[in-house]
Formats: structure tokens, C-alpha cells, sequence
């Protein structure tokens, strides 16, 4: 055995051969120390963000990395090299750092009069990005799991992950305050309309434009007493804590179509800087729980809106009474309990509107859930003159005066009177002339 020992031990392949084997093993150990040491690093040197796509800031985080994108291209191409410019350089390096894989998210809109409008925005893609934020470094990892499914939105879960150095921590949090400012400011002056969808409210369409309270002509007073009833509701939330009172407010507008009811909710919602979120009761899959759901969780700073709840209740407890059909999943005793029940939020104002007030239940109009109830009805001589001269000018009160004498004793609505009024929008004479047109569609 010596012999045969000392015979490998001198051969110089067998020596060879040892050697590398322990190069090689020297060398995997190495490389796993140093990976193992990457890892460790990683996880102190670096920190991470994750926003998944059902979180509200997804979006918001989404459009300032979209607008940051653009801002930077645009400062990179301001001023030129030399003086001293320092600061050309670094644009141009946000610029270079600017995401180059993009993908289009289009806002597509159909206007009354057959036109559309789009908006292009252009966002980060798939992938991994770099970034430039203030003196921070950023890396941004949009994934998506085509095997997971979003179950509110039925799209793929997507997530956003910034990750930066564990000492720049800090600047996530302004990343998100100013994502959030930038997503409201877009908003300001304008109206944004939800609706349900499964069990959270999202925007239907673009924000709207504002609508003046003055664009839409009530008889006289009305629009002044529901203004002030709301505003004087919103400035008393702790009047209702102390006296242990639900802090919610109800309003049933009624009368015939085209008396102005949805429009003035929109206009209300303007002059009060508020939303508006639509839920459509005869929706089809809306049930007692997700109304109620609905309804605690509607953004904040909204106005709710239940239109025609005569058609979804207006005969509910008749047609269950007598075995007959209800077309609506939610129940009569549902909605009584969504809008004043234990479960009910608080902070929250209703809008219902009705064309037949004498087809709702007793029980849905009484004090605690309709706590205000107006008619709009059909235009008055006041709302006639008034209407008039916003279509024609001051200049044309005494034909807006007679507009109105041909129109007494007669039954118009302000939609028929802006109709008419739109077929002659450039002669007050001629829509003085052709009243008869009106009275005759009548």
C-alpha cells in the first residue's frame, strides 16, 4: 500500500488532477460566499416598494412616472452645453434614465354630437427601468402574472416594485404624495362620475367640467333651499355626533321627466366641489350585501345618486306580497336597511330621484331615509322668462315676457324649452314665432 500510495502521490497527473479539484472547490465556495454576500448586501443596502394593481396609488404612481418620463425628454432638449452648465448634464442623464419600453393606456370618449375624443398616455412597460429622482436612484419593475387574476376587475394582477438604497427610503413617500397631488390636481374644477363595478366604484369616463348651479333654471327658490339644507348638513357633522343622530342626509327629488332633476344633481355636485357615484338598483348581480357595501364605502366628498327608484321599487312590496316578479336581485328590506340599517355608513348623502312620487313605498320616503323631499315640476313662468333670456340675452326680456303669455296654462318641461330653444339658437324672434311648434309637440 506505501508503495502504491507513494507511486499517485508522485505521479504529476494525479497531482494535477487534485489540484484543480481543489481549485474548483475553492472556487464554488467562493462563489457562493459572494453570492451569499450579494444577497446580504442587497438586503441592507437596498429597499423596496410594492404596489399591486387594486390598490389606488397603482394608477396614480403609473401617470407621475408617465409625466416625469415626459418632463425629462423635454429638459434634456432645454439650453446646451458650456457656460458651466452644469445642470444640462444631469438632464441629459434623466433624460438617458428615462424608460424607453412604454405601453398606451387610451381614454376614448363619444360626444352628443357624433364626434370622438382621445387621449394618449404614454406608461412604463413591462420590464425593469431605471430612473432618476432628485439624487436618488430608482429602479422600476412593472410584472405581470398572466396566471392570477384581479377578481374585481377580471384582468391580470399586475404589481409596480421601486426599489432605491435603504438610506433614500424617504423617497417613496414623496414619490406617492406627489403622484396623489398630481392624480387630484388633474381633477380640480371638474366632476368625476362612478360607478359600481363588482364591489368598489371606479370612474365612468373622463372627469366632466364643472357645471355652473346657475346653468340649470328652477322655479324660483327652489335651487337656494336645497344649496343651503346640503351646505348647512355638511357644516354640522359634530351637532349630529353629540346628539347621538346617524350623520346622513336624504333628498328625493320628484316630478316629470325633464323637470331638471339629474341636472341639477350634477350641478349641485359642482357648486360643492363634490362627486357624484350613479348606482343603478335594477342592475343586473347587485344584491342586498354588495348595496350595502356600496354604499359605506363610496369615495369620500361624494353625492350619492339612486335615479327612478320607482322603477326597480316602486310596486316591490305589492308584486312580493302577490308572488309576482321582481326584476331587481336587491330586496325592498335590503335597501331599507343599506340606507338607514346597523350596518349603514354614516357621513353620507343620498340623491333619489322618482317620476311618480305615488308609486314608492311609505316606508322608503319617511323621515331618517328621505329627509327632504322637493317637486321640480314642469316650467314655470318664471323659469320660462329666465331660461329665455340665458338663451338669448337681457336685451330680450319683453320677448321673453311674451314667450312666456303664449306658453300660460300649458304644461312644459325645461327639456322641451331647451330643445326648442337649440333648434333657434340665433333669432329670439323666430323661437317667438314658432312657439306654436312647441304646442303642437305637446
Amino acid at each position: 500500500m506505501d508503495t502504491v500510495a507513494a507511486a499517485i502521490s508522485g505521479n504529476p497527473y494525479f497531482s494535477a488532477g487534485f489540484g484543480l479539484l481543489g481549485v474548483g472547490a475553492g472556487l464554488a465556495v467562493l462563489r457562493q460566499g459572494a453570492r451569499r454576500g450579494a444577497d446580504l448586501l442587497r438586503r441592507q443596502l437596498l429597499v423596496s416598494m410594492e404596489i399591486p394593481s387594486h390598490d389606488k396609488s397603482y394608477q396614480w404612481v403609473l401617470g407621475w412616472l408617465s409625466r416625469r418620463g415626459a418632463e425629462a425628454i423635454r429638459a434634456a432638449g432645454a439650453g446646451a452645453p458650456g457656460g458651466g452648465d452644469a445642470s444640462w448634464a444631469r438632464r441629459r442623464l434623466m433624460a438617458a434614465l428615462t424608460p424607453r419600453h412604454v405601453a398606451v393606456q387610451t381614454s376614448y370618449k363619444q360626444h352628443d354630437n357624433g364626434s370622438v375624443s382621445t387621449d394618449f398616455t404614454m406608461v412604463p412597460g413591462q420590464g425593469k427601468h431605471v430612473i432618476m429622482y432628485g439624487r436618488a436612484l430608482l429602479q422600476v419593475e412593472r410584472q405581470r402574472n398572466a396566471k392570477m387574476l384581479d377578481i374585481q376587475s377580471a384582468t391580470p394582477f399586475e404589481t409596480v416594485t421601486l426599489t432605491t438604497l435603504s438610506r433614500d427610503r424617504a423617497v417613496f413617500s414623496r414619490i406617492l404624495a406627489e403622484a396623489r397631488a398630481m392624480a387630484l390636481a388633474q381633477n380640480e374644477g371638474r366632476t368625476v362620475l362612478y360607478t359600481s363595478f363588482g364591489p368598489e366604484w371606479r370612474p365612468l369616463g373622463l372627469p366632466r367640467k364643472r357645471r355652473l348651479l346657475r346653468s340649470v333654471v328652477l322655479d324660483r327658490g327652489v335651487s337656494e333651499a336645497i344649496v343651503a339644507d346640503v351646505r348647512e348638513f355638511i357644516a354640522n357633522g359634530q351637532w349630529y355626533d353629540d346628539r347621538g343622530i346617524p350623520y346622513r342626509r336624504g333628498y328625493l327629488l320628484h316630478g316629470p321627466p325633464g323637470s331638471g332633476k339629474t341636472s341639477f344633481i350634477q350641478a349641485l355636485a359642482g357648486e360643492l366641489g363634490y362627486n357624484i357615484c350613479i348606482l343603478n338598483l335594477s342592475e343586473r348581480g347587485l344584491t342586498d350585501d354588495r348595496l350595502g357595501h356600496l354604499l359605506t364605502v363610496a369615495p369620500e366628498r361624494s353625492l350619492l345618486l339612486l335615479e327612478d327608484v320607482d322603477a326597480a321599487f316602486g310596486r316591490a312590496r305589492q308584486l312580493s306580497d302577490q308572488g309576482g316578479f321582481q326584476q331587481s336581485m336587491v330586496t325592498f328590506s335590503g335597501l331599507l336597511n343599506a340606507l338607514d340599517g346597523v350596518a349603514s355608513s354614516d357621513e353620507r348623502i343620498i340623491f333619489m330621484t322618482t317620476n311618480h312620487l305615488d308609486r314608492l313605498d311609505p316606508a322608503l320616503v319617511r323621515p331618517g331615509r328621505v329627509d327632504v323631499k322637493v317637486l321640480l315640476a314642469n316650467a314655470s313662468p318664471h323659469q320660462i322668462r329666465t331660461m329665455f333670456v340665458r338663451f338669448y340675452g337681457a336685451d330680450h326680456a319683453d320677448l321673453a315676457r311674451r314667450f312666456a303669455d303664449a306658453l300660460r296654462g300649458c304644461s312644459v318641461s325645461t327639456a322641451q324649452l331647451q330643445g326648442h330653444f337649440v333648434v333657434h339658437k340665433k333669432d329670439a324672434q323666430c323661437a317667438l314665432d314658432n312657439v306654436g311648434a312647441l304646442l303642437a309637440e305637446k
